[in-house]
């Protein structure tokens, strides 16, 4: 039987809930330290005083096949707060053209959708989908732009606003293989992979809420604006120490400690630590308007700014992937500029832009090359008591919520298994 031990995590993020909700149900005493008055990360809700709403503070797609999503739900008792499709709908507007489409997946692994062409994209043939077997034999140094032919139809409207928000890095230098291991839990895993799943709510109501109750729940505790400012580690390789500024933990011989903190300030804690070291932008757009809502909540978009526009009830957002792609601009520009390419998704007129809030993150995500992907670190670095969590380590995804819930869950993982030797 394994003893409970005191777990401390660092960091409130996806990656540290995760390892913190596998370990309290687990029986361990865990303490969760957030510099930030909230939890969550980059996928939290809010409300802002500029719009009068609730809004998420990006715009997440999780699909059905997203099995740590899926875990992390179920184990946090939030199942239910998720809207499923019960079959894959991805609504599509190509703004060049004006076309309209609904690519429909049927739910088999047997992709026969592809023959009918109401259900496919049009100007593309069956056949020109078996393209995609390039991505799943692609070498480690391959790009997503060497792999798929970037001239045709179904690179245009399929292949390219997928690429560019899984990995929100530009296809040119995007990693071909993190493209397929994403690929291999949606796309070719069948259409029952493929459902999309949206908060009924929010994206706090549905990720981080019922996990911090569950936590809590089984005995766990979250302290809020802690910052970690150092790690004091003895020669044997054992953290002794945290300490926060104001105050310093010291720890016990069988405490452990779970880093889920981003990429640069695990580096700066550990100087001695290989991480990314190049990230990408994400702008996102929030316009306080009420439009009409399609029942997958969401619509696809070829030749706009975003890949991808969501509706809830009093608001549109879209998230602007590899937002360096288009240079610097003021937050009015980018909010003239989107409002122009959703004017002619809904039909409204382009000078009547509605209230709206732009919120940028320079460093979202890690930049998902090849060289980048070689950077990341595994969860346990050889340390007696230390175990790495965060989107950025080496779960074999990019910066996504699923990689970061496995991230957490692998971290754990290293505790328990070092705990019961």
């Amino acid at each position: 039987m394994t003893t409970a031990r005191n777990v401390h995590i660092i960091g409130a993020g996806m990656a540290g809930l995760s390892a913190a909700l596998q370990l309290s149900l687990m029986g361990q005493k865990v303490t969760i330290y957030e510099a930030a008055p909230y939890a969550g990360g980059r996928c939290r809700s809010y409300f802002d005083k500029g719009l009068d709403c609730r809004i998420d503070n990006g715009n997440h797609m999780v699909l059905s096949g997203n099995v740590a999503v899926q875990d992390f739900l179920q184990l946090s008792g939030a199942s239910d707060t998720m809207m499923r499709q019960d079959e894959p709908l991805f609504p599509f507007m190509d703004f060049e053209t004006g076309e309209r489409w609904t690519v429909r997946m049927n739910n088999g692994r047997l992709p026969w959708w592809l023959l009918d062409p109401k259900r496919r994209i049009p100007g593309t043939k069956p056949q020109d989908y078996a393209e995609i077997f390039k991505i799943f034999t692609a070498g480690e140094d391959d790009t997503v732009a060497t792999c798929l032919n970037e001239t045709t139809t179904l690179f245009k409207r399929l292949w390219k606003p997928l690429a560019i928000s899984a990995l929100n890095t530009e296809l040119n230098t995007a990693s071909a293989k993190l493209l397929a291991n994403v690929l291999a839990q949606s796309f070719a895993s069948g259409g029952a992979a493929c459902q999309p799943m949206i908060p009924k709510i929010g994206l706090s109501e549905s990720f981080v809420l019922p996990c911090l109750k569950t936590i809590r729940q089984n005995g766990g505790t979250i302290a809020f604006g802690n910052r970690l400012r150092a790690l004091t580690v003895s020669p044997e390789g054992q953290v002794t120490t945290l300490d926060f500024g104001s105050k310093k933990v010291v720890l016990e011989p069988t405490d452990w400690v779970v880093l889920a903190v981003p990429a640069w300030v695990a580096q700066e804690l550990i100087p001695t630590l290989a991480t990314p070291t190049s990230f990408r932008s994400i702008a996102n757009a929030h316009f306080r308007i009420e439009v009409p809502q399609n029942p997958a909540g969401f619509t696809g978009t070829i030749g706009g700014l975003a890949e991808w526009v969501f509706v809830k009830p009093g608001v549109v957002s879209v998230t602007i992937s590899a937002a360096d792609r288009y240079g610097e601009h003021d937050n009015e520009e980018w909010a003239v500029a989107v409002w122009d390419d959703l004017a002619k998704l809904f039909n409204l007129d382009p000078a009547k832009v509605p209230p709206c809030r732009i919120v940028r993150e320079k460093r979202a995500t890690f930049a998902a090359t090849p060289a980048q992907n070689r950077l990341r670190p595994t969860a346990y670095i050889g340390w007696k008591n230390l175990a790495l969590a965060g989107d950025w380590t080496a779960t074999s995804l990019p910066s996504t919520i699923e990689g970061a819930l496995r991230s957490g869950m692998k971290a754990a993982q290293v505790v328990m298994r070092w705990s019961e030797l």
